[in-house]
């Protein structure tokens, strides 16, 4: 049995008010009366009644808008429609505007009672199915706000800087991390502002820019007291950017000391070794040696001469890495390239490679060094010939885009192992799957990584075991100023 549901009649017969007062206030209801437009929001406004039956022609006005009407204003409001004979048209339209139910003239206090109990306990599970909703939805909504605060707590006590910009390079979030490191000290609100104005750090703005067309792996930033961050910079789909940045500083230190030593070690090297391989070449000399004794002055030869080859790579990379080639003149690319390949061409028939030269009509003159260039491009494409089996292809591509040169040498060699590729130019580093018989000190690489950084260019590969590798270097291309108009 109901007990004291509020039901508000929205009726002008008096006749059908009486028989509506008296069935449901003899089951327990309460009744409000509405007789016109006004009392009926009035009384919407001032009480929350269980249901609102509204005849059919209320004050002489539709009866389906004044529902919908109320439906607009209250969505969750049970509305049950007296009809005064039955309209399909009008069910279906009432139906349609979200109505509960409807009564038919003529009317019995039993089937008026019935139907407004049935739309009441209907109204009643549709609230509590809502509020189980509302309270489910509420509570993973807490529960995700939870882990987002969590998530902003680690992002503020990591000593990693995040930056995290939209797509045209505005700020959305920034770490107290990356605060210290661009010296933000105070809590400045730099929030919906543009990167580039907030932190108008030079390698921040290319590393932005580059990022758009050429994303890289890692990046450095370097600031005017010495530190250097390693930074990470990766799209977020439908927000922007994400930059991560990492203290290096004192890995560079070690880097430099460790240089330095080699260096130093390198030189001292050189002198004695010098010696040996003179000494013995005058073995034979100083009277006659038997086979088995050329033989082995040979191979100590052989060894001092690789030995040799090592220092002589290693005092390369410190000269290059000292910046002792830092004088640059304008360079003839296609020149460089062909004078290679000349030089090469007897390794490449040797092994009958099949080499694909595509060069564009034009290609334009750059700023740097000559003699590191072509060290550049004699180990890139000597790595390929040494790699490719025979009968194998090379594939050298030169683009010029955006004011920047793109060199791309591909193989069909081994290819390198994923694991492998982080490091391959490091130092003394070599890949895991080099084929036997093959040699090398593990610096070609590292000597191109440096000169292509010299020339302020960069260097990646694409690699797939089995299927060979592509290594490709940017570089920027020599802008001619042009005088100005008097």
């Amino acid at each position: 049995m109901p007990k004291s549901d509020l039901v508000l009649l929205a009726m002008d017969d008096e006749q059908i008010l009486q028989l509506f007062e008296r069935a449901l206030t003899a089951v327990s209801y309460l009744v409000a009366i509405a007789r016109d437009r006004p009392a009926l929001d009035k009384a919407l406004q001032e009480s929350s009644p269980a249901l609102v039956i509204i005849s059919q022609n209320f004050n002489g006005a539709d009866e389906l808008e004044i529902a919908a009407g109320m439906l607009d204003r209250f969505p969750t409001q049970p509305v049950l429609l007296l009809l005064l004979k039955d309209s399909p048209a009008v069910v279906k339209k009432a139906i349609n505007i979200g109505i509960s139910d409807c009564l038919y003239a003529p009317l019995h206090i039993e089937e008026i009672v019935k139907t407004v109990e049935n739309s009441i306990k209907r109204a009643d599970r549709i609230g509590d199915w809502t509020r189980r909703e509302v309270k489910r939805t509420t509570a993973s909504l807490q529960h995700r706000l939870d882990e987002l605060q969590k998530l902003d707590t680690i992002i503020d006590h990591i000593e990693d800087g995040v930056i995290i910009v939209d797509e045209l390079s505005n700020l959305l979030s920034i770490n107290p991390a990356a605060r210290r490191a661009f010296g933000l000290w105070q809590e400045e609100e730099v929030k919906g502002k543009r990167v580039t104005d907030v932190l108008p750090n030079p390698d921040l703005k290319i590393l932005l820019n580059e990022s758009i067309h050429n994303p890289m792996p890692h990046n450095e930033i370097a600031f005017e007291d010495g530190r250097v961050l390693s930074a990470q910079c990766t799209p977020v789909p439908k927000i922007g950017m994400a930059i991560t940045m990492q203290d290096i500083t004192y890995l560079k230190q070690i880097d430099r000391l460790k240089n330095e030593f080699v260096h130093t070690v390198s030189h001292d090297l050189r002198s004695p070794l010098t010696a040996i391989l003179g000494y013995v070449d005058l073995l034979d000399r100083v009277g006659p040696v038997n086979d088995q004794q050329r033989e082995f002055i040979h191979r100590v030869q052989n060894s001092v001469q690789s030995i040799t080859a090592l220092v002589n790579d290693l005092l390369e990379l410190g000269r290059i890495e000292a910046g002792f080639d830092s004088q640059k003149e304008v360079v003839p690319l296609d020149g460089i390239i062909r004078f290679t390949l000349e030089t090469l061409g007897g390794q490449i028939s040797d092994k009958k490679l099949n080499l694909h030269l595509n060069l564009p009509d034009e290609i334009p003159q750059m700023r740097g060094n000559p003699i590191r260039l072509r060290q550049m491009l004699d180990n890139l494409i000597g790595n390929a010939i040494k790699y490719t089996p025979e009968n194998g292809e090379i594939t050298i591509d030169l683009e010029v885009r955006n004011d920047q040169v793109i060199f791309r040498i591909s193989d069909t060699g081994p290819g390198i192992p994923p694991g492998d590729q982080p490091h391959i130019f490091e130092k003394f580093y070599r890949a895991s799957n080099v084929p036997k018989g093959v040699g090398g000190s593990g610096l070609g690489l590292a000597i191109v990584k440096s000169i292509v950084d010299n020339h302020q260019g960069r260097i990646w590969v694409d690699s797939l075991l089995g299927q060979g590798s592509t290594f490709t270097v940017v570089l920027p291309i020599y802008m001619q100023a042009t005088a100005p108009h008097v």
